[in-house]
């Protein structure tokens, strides 16, 4: 018996399916290279605070102006670091968005069963073969996909 939901002639329309699949896959780990390259900053007070973190939003540099640092009020250093690393790391997700959108062209949020493709990124670097935010096309079979 046949299934509805496949059209007749059906193995020509998956060949199709897989060889778009393989080109997604390249735009994937073409667009994760990038990331893992890249370098975001984000500040805070005016610049008095410059956290720079990769594109999988690991923090990768610290400046801290003089300026910021009073020995009797450290709570706002501490105040002012995570707010760069914060703003920093926001930008990063946000890179990553647009740079995996792109990669799939919009699919990412089309099919957000797909996995992760505009989730919150990990604090070190994706694992060879996932997507930054540990998401994956896990599911479709194909081999670094996850």
């Amino acid at each position: 018996m046949s299934n509805p939901q496949i059209p007749a002639g059906g193995g020509a329309n998956l060949g199709h399916i897989l060889e778009q699949a393989q080109r997604m896959q390249a735009a994937l780990f073409n667009a994760q290279q990038e990331l893992a390259e890249t370098r975001v900053t984000g500040s805070a007070g005016g610049e008095l605070v410059v956290a720079t973190v990769n594109g999988g939003g690991e923090l990768v540099d610290l400046v801290i102006e003089p300026a910021a640092v009073d020995p009797d009020d450290t709570e706002t250093l501490a105040d002012l670091v995570l707010a760069a690393v914060r703003d920093a790391t926001t930008n990063a997700h946000r890179l990553a968005a647009e740079k995996m959108s792109a990669a799939t062209g919009g699919l990412g949020g089309a099919l957000g069963g797909l996995g992760g493709l505009g989730g919150g990124l990990g604090a070190g670097a994706p694992a060879p073969g996932a997507l930054p935010g540990g998401g994956t096309l896990g599911g479709l079979g194909i081999p670094g996909l996850g």
